[in-house]
């Protein structure tokens, strides 16, 4: 069986490991970290850019709660070399299935896998709204269960970009009595019957008309600027980003994906193995809502998964022979 041990002792293969992590985040640092506890040579090719690099705290996960996501991320990278993990600062532009796989590093480097874990994640497209990416991660922020706590009982503004946003702004309530939907590009006719009682039992106010740009004042936001000219004081912004995953070399491989209302994503197992034999993927490269503590759950089973199945994969060539 090949183990990191054997590899790393052998000058002929340095561009071959056991599994390749093409995704340096919560996922892929979680995988990487029990890929090298069960003794498999493990790369991860980090291109470093976590989805969460806005926010200056994460929230919800037991023992990090309140801790940076960059403090978070260096902990981890600390974590996995104890165990030999290798990692490359580079973006992995190309994949290939042969006897294993190729990946190929816009470093011109190319790796070669026995089997390959994707955690590549998702981009947020932010509506385009003067002021809204500057301060997202801020006083703009998309999702209660985050960032909630911390912007209690402020005057909450939702920006609503789909009819979707009406429940954006019920869940919001919860956090806050001050909330206010702007329709911004969604109609009042856009709003069912059930949407419009349900905002009003929640107390939420509905404002027609265009977002025009926020109003920044000592680097606070304290209000929302209509098209019209009307400002309303609001200290915080909810929006929802359209995810964007990024599902590149997926496609390559040939992976099936399914449609969602946040984007396409591989169809997957619940250990995070796709339709391509080998790969497995996790965090937010499996779907919009994985939070830090489920894609690094995610990325644990993947790993999990990956040294079972080696195990057994050379076991039965063993018997073979």
């Amino acid at each position: 069986m090949t183990r990191n041990k054997d590899l790393n002792d052998s000058p002929n293969n340095n561009d071959r490991y056991d599994v390749v992590v093409v995704g340096g985040g919560a996922a892929g640092l979680s995988a990487a970290l029990v890929l090298g506890r069960s003794r498999l040579r493990t790369l991860v090719v980090d291109a470093g850019e976590p989805r969460n690099t806005p926010s200056a705290h994460m929230q919800g996960f037991l023992t990090r709660d309140g801790m940076a996501p960059a403090e978070f991320l260096e902990l981890g990278r600390e974590e996995i070399a104890r165990y030999g993990v290798e990692l490359v600062r580079d973006r992995a532009v190309d994949v290939t299935r042969g006897d294993g796989f190729a990946v190929s590093l816009a470093g011109g480097r190319t790796v070669r896998a026995r089997r390959l874990i994707v955690t590549t994640g998702l981009r947020d497209e932010l509506p385009e709204v003067p002021g809204v990416a500057e301060r997202f991660g801020r006083d703009v922020l998309h999702c209660p269960f985050c960032h909630g706590w911390e912007v209690r009982d402020e005057r909450f503004g939702v920006l609503a970009t789909s009819p979707m946003s009406v429940h954006q702004a019920l869940m919001v309530s919860g956090w806050s009595d001050d909330v206010t939907l702007f329709l911004h590009t969604v109609a009042e006719a856009d709003l069912s019957d059930d949407d419009l009682r349900r905002l009003a039992a929640a107390g939420v106010k509905v404002v027609p008309g265009e977002v025009a740009g926020l109003r920044i004042e000592d680097d606070r936001l304290t209000g929302v600027r209509l098209a019209d000219g009307t400002v309303h004081d609001r200290s915080v912004v909810f929006v929802a980003p359209k995810a964007v995953p990024q599902t590149g070399l997926m496609e390559r491989l040939g992976a099936e994906l399914q449609d969602t209302p946040f984007g396409a994503y591989p169809v997957v197992d619940p250990t995070g193995r796709t339709s391509v034999p080998g790969v497995w993927t996790a965090g937010n490269a499996m779907g919009f809502a994985e939070q830090v503590v489920h894609a690094s759950s995610g990325g644990y089973r993947a790993a999990a998964a990956i040294a079972g199945d080696l195990i057994m994969s050379d076991l039965d060539a063993a018997i073979a022979e």
